[in-house]
Parts: C-alpha cells; structure tokens; sequence
C-alpha cells in the first residue's frame, strides 16, 4: 500500500505536466486502464512480494494519471461555460461506479474466492480503455483542454505560476482539507474494534458504502448550485464547515450506527471537494495552459494533508486517547475553515445577466 501511496506522489506533478503538453490524451487514459489491468493480474499470478510491490507501484502511478487526463478531455470537448455542470456529473458516474465495483467485489470475493476481485478490476479498466477510444479526437480543443486560451499562446513559466498567492492559498486549504479529515474514519474504525469487537469491519464497509450514495447526489446538487450562479467560495466553506462538526460527533459516538450516520457528513464533504476542487484549479488556471499540472498539485496536496493528518493523530491517540485524537483534528478543520474563509478570493466568473450554466 505504501508501495502505491509512494508512486502516486512522485508522479502527480510530472502526470500533470504531461497531460498539459499532450495532444493524445486519450491514449494516455487507455494506456493507464491497461497497466491497471496488468498490475491486478500481476498481484493474481505472481502474489509474491517484490512483484505486488511493483504491481502496486504501477496503480499508484496509473492513479496520477487518469483524473487530471479525464478534467481535461472534459474541458477540452465542452469548455469552460459548460465545465461546472460536466465536471459535476463526472463526480456522480464516478462514486456511482465506486458503489457498483464495491457491490460486485463483495459479491465475488465471498462467492468465488479474492482472485475474482482483481478480475474483475481488470475487466472494468480494460473497458475504460476501450470506451475511451468512442471519443471524437476532433472535437478535443487541447488548448482549451489545458486551460490555455484560443490564441495558442505559450504556458506560462512554472516560476510565475508558483507565485501566485490565490494558487498558494488554495493549495495549502487543501492540505489544512485532508489534515483534518483524513485519520477521522479509520480512528472510528479502531475505537469500534475496541468497544464492539467484530461489528467494526461491516461497520466501516457501511460507511464507504453510504458515503459513496451521498457523493452521487452531492456532487449532482453542486452542478446545480454552480449553474444557478453560487460560487465556489461559500460551496467549499460548506465542506470545510461540515468537518469540525463531524470531529465532535465523533468524540461521544461509540454504536456502529453512530459512526455509519456521521460518516454520511463525510459524504457531504468528500463530494463537494470532488468537483469544487477541479472547478478552482481550472479558475485558478484561466489562460495560463497549467490546468492539469495544478491538478497535479491539488493531488499533492492532498497527500500530504492526509499524510500528516495520519502520522501526527496517532501520536495524539496513543499519548491523550481517541476523544482527544478526535478534537484535535477537529481543531485542524476549524482553522482550515477560517483560513479558507479569510484569504481565499472567489474565483468564479460572475454569469452574464439572464445566463444559466446548462450540464453538458
């Protein structure tokens, strides 16, 4: 697992860079659905340490591709006016076939063995390839598509772009994000090991389960608030608000119903960051043909954010104890909530008078 989180990391800022310079964007897609495939029958055929070790190095490393590949193609077939509401239903198909794939794995592994989970990831990213090549590589604006401008102007240089403070500010809010969110599920999980021993694993699935249901419909719900002119500001506080009421819920819930319903709070927060984060990036990256490599940052971001959130609440457990552990990433959310609040501008365009965004 470390294996994949590692080369995740080392390759979101490079996975970036090139889907900014390419012009075969699909290809990249299918070629990432295909080594997907072959690191899961890999891990099936070979399940010995050095080669699922290098399996899992590939997933991280397909991972860092196909996101930033799939929010450019979208903007370079339906542009910025219609990037709000296509975005907000790629988010919707995509914890809708979280859901699907979760379903089936559970269905397969208890019936036909574990194998039959990496089959059937195989066949779904081999799909993916395949599906991908049904787009029209005419109708692919791939200025556009990395946020450049109809000029085909020059990207602007990496230094420049790092000097922006917006892009700072926005980066660092999403690290503050996952800091304060990413420990508080599996911490849920352990204190359910200790206070009701062997309900913690159905617990923890029902979870993941029920998030994904609320992300199909936040994300759909965040399209719509989009389209009617709210801006990405006050939609993002939303999510950063939502946090530091889950920490504290989680401080007095010890039942696995407790912990299934708070999650759904997650689901809030989880699929409002999904799409608002893209629809910043591609704001944020207006005419500058940097789209996918801040992309490339957020994904960063995130990882570190989730990093530390992990490595430095342990400690907190270990030492003060789980309620303690808790109102300390609540008190990380608060001020990723403020930060966000105080320094970070709105950066959607305003709609003409009359103007409606319609989902494309």
């Amino acid at each position: 697992m470390g294996a994949s989180s590692i080369a995740a990391a080392i390759c979101q800022i490079p996975a970036g860079l090139i889907v900014d310079g390419t012009r075969t964007k699909r290809l990249l897609i299918a070629v990432a659905g295909l080594v997907v495939a072959l690191a899961c029958l890999l891990i099936v055929e070979f399940p010995r340490f050095w080669s699922v070790i290098v399996a899992q190095a590939a997933l991280g490393a397909a991972s860092a591709v196909i996101p930033p590949a799939i929010a450019a193609l979208s903007l370079g077939l339906v542009g910025r006016t219609l990037l709000d509401g296509r975005i907000s239903r790629n988010e919707s198909f995509n914890h809708a076939g979280n859901l699907v794939a979760a379903a089936l794995a559970g269905v397969l592994g208890k019936y036909l063995g574990y194998d039959w989970i990496f089959f059937l990831v195989c066949g779904f990213a081999v799909a993916s390839a395949a599906i991908v090549t049904l787009i029209n590589p005419k109708e692919i604006d791939h200025e556009r598509a990395r946020g450049g401008e109809d000029d085909h102007g020059e990207p602007i240089p990496l230094r420049d772009l790092l000097k922006r403070q917006d892009l700072r500010i926005f980066l660092a809010s999403v690290v503050l994000f996952h800091f304060g969110n990413a420990a508080m599920l599996p911490m849920a999980g352990q204190v359910l090991a200790q206070t009701h021993p062997g309900s913690d694993t159905i617990a923890l699935s029902a979870c993941i389960i029920a998030a994904q249901f609320v992300m199909v419909g936040v994300a759909w719900c965040v399209g719509q608030a989009s389209a009617r002119g709210i801006g990405r500001k006050p939609i993002f506080l939303l999510a950063l608000a939502v946090l530091p009421i889950r920490g504290l819920l989680f401080t007095v819930a010890t039942s696995p119903f407790a912990v299934v319903g708070i999650q759904l709070l997650d689901g809030v927060a989880a699929g409002i960051f999904g799409v608002v984060s893209v629809l910043i990036a591609s704001d944020l990256m207006r005419g500058t043909g940097r789209f996918n490599f801040a992309q490339g940052l957020t994904a960063l971001s995130v990882g570190i954010g989730a990093t530390l959130s992990n490595a430095t609440s342990g400690f907190v457990v270990q030492w003060f104890g789980y309620p303690a552990g808790f109102l300390y990433l609540t008190s990380i959310a608060f001020c990723a909530l403020l930060f966000f609040a105080v320094l970070m501008p709105e950066t959607k365009e305003p709609l003409a008078e009359g103007a409606a965004l319609q989902p494309a």
